[in-house]
């Protein structure tokens, strides 16, 4: 077992000197800010026999800053357009087929996913067997299930590079504007809010493809974004009606999230601008071997922790179950501040729990890593997430 200091050494030096810690550095934060975000704001609790979900913020509306720290999937877009332009321009170079890059990337996108639908396949037969209750069920596959939206619309964007590359994003975010208008002004039907769901995604996506052309070369066009996207949402929350929460509460009539309203997407051109203006201080800092080395081994596994996060929350939840009380911050309604200390205790239980479902599953992620003789190696592989997984 390689100490901490040497591993971090080895993988550092094994790193490519052109690679762009930065863009794996926006990631790992992105992919950190939602599993975060999710432990943070979801609580499983216990009534009338069943186990429901519901969220701080229904019941304590002043943390709704909170979600602007942990929604984060903006950023996870930005990323995914500029490194999926980059790769597409860099296939066609090399005479790369548009089926084999598009293959490529999807298979190692989507082979994750099927150990987690087996496993809750399993789990969920054995829960109807046991008698476990319908109320009960849906709550816990919608966790488990929800995930997979955004694996389904990044997959499709991913394909879709080719004609989306050179779009300008202000193509999709004037068909978010319409959409919205036509819902919530116009008394339109609410089904036309699923339009958003892809041209939502797209804006902070084709951000990415430009960033890949050279667009933000400069500071300025980051600093418009930030202080434009924060400027828009500030007014389409305060004066527009939309929800504070940039996420999902439950029983609001109203979520920016699902499907995704002008106000998540003007917030998520903050968070790109924000990101742009950062990328390169966290270049300088990921130019230290730790910290690279932590942020290589989240990248290494950035599916398998996304797609495995609510599944460790809910086996700690429902193994505290078995003490037969309510722990407080894990099965108690969150509707007053005792619960916000009490959850933070619980967030170290449920990232090791995340770690075992990661050693347990990793493997559908990190297919085809080579070892050298009893130690790891690091070899530069090609990820669909990303512009390349360092796998140790």
């Amino acid at each position: 077992m390689p100490k901490p200091a040497g591993l971090a050494h080895r993988i550092d030096a094994a790193t490519p000197p052109g690679r762009d810690r930065a863009v794996d550095g926006l990631r790992a934060l992105a992919i950190t800010g939602v599993v975060l975000g999710h432990w943070l704001v979801t609580a499983l609790t216990p009534a009338d026999g069943a186990l429901r979900g519901t969220s701080p913020l229904a019941h304590l509306p002043w943390l709704a800053p909170v979600s602007w720290i942990f929604q984060t999937l903006a950023v996870f877009f930005l990323v995914g357009g500029y490194v999926a332009a980059r790769s597409h321009a860099s296939a066609r170079s090399r005479g790369v087929t548009y089926a084999r890059w598009t293959g490529g990337r999807l298979a190692r996108l989507f082979r994750p996913v099927a150990a987690v639908l087996v496993l809750w396949t399993v789990a969920t037969g054995a829960m109807l067997a046991a008698g476990v209750g319908a109320e009960t069920l849906r709550t816990l596959l919608r966790l488990v299930l929800s995930p997979l939206w955004f694996l389904l619309v990044f997959a499709a964007l991913t394909a879709a590079t080719p004609l989306v590359a050179r779009l300008h994003p202000g193509w999709p975010l004037a068909v978010v504007a319409g959409v919205d208008l036509a819902r919530f002004g116009c008394d339109g039907p609410a089904w036309l809010g699923w339009v958003n769901v892809a041209a939502g995604w797209l804006v902070p996506y084709c951000l990415g493809a430009l960033w890949a052309r050279g667009a933000f070369a400069r500071r300025r066009p980051a600093v418009l974004l930030l202080a434009g996207g924060a400027l828009s949402t500030g007014v389409l929350v305060v004066w527009g009606g939309y929800p504070a929460s940039m996420v999902g509460v439950p029983g609001a009539e109203v979520s920016n999230l699902n499907p995704p309203t002008l106000a998540a997407v003007t917030f998520g051109l903050a968070q790109c601008g924000l990101a742009l203006l950062v990328r390169e201080p966290l270049g300088r800092v990921l130019r230290r071997p730790a910290a690279w080395a932590a942020v290589a081994l989240v990248n290494l596994s950035a599916m398998t922790v996304f797609l495995w996060h609510q599944t460790a929350m809910m086996a700690v939840t429902a193994t505290g179950l078995l003490f037969g009380t309510r722990l407080p911050g894990l099965h108690t309604v969150p509707d007053s501040l005792v619960w916000i200390p009490a959850r933070l205790m619980w967030l170290p239980v449920f990232a090791v729990a995340l770690l075992v479902c990661w050693a347990a599953f990793r493997t559908y992620e990190q297919g085809g890593r080579r070892r050298s003789r009893g130690a790891s190696v690091v070899v530069r592989e090609h990820h669909p997430s990303g512009q390349g997984a360092l796998h140790a």
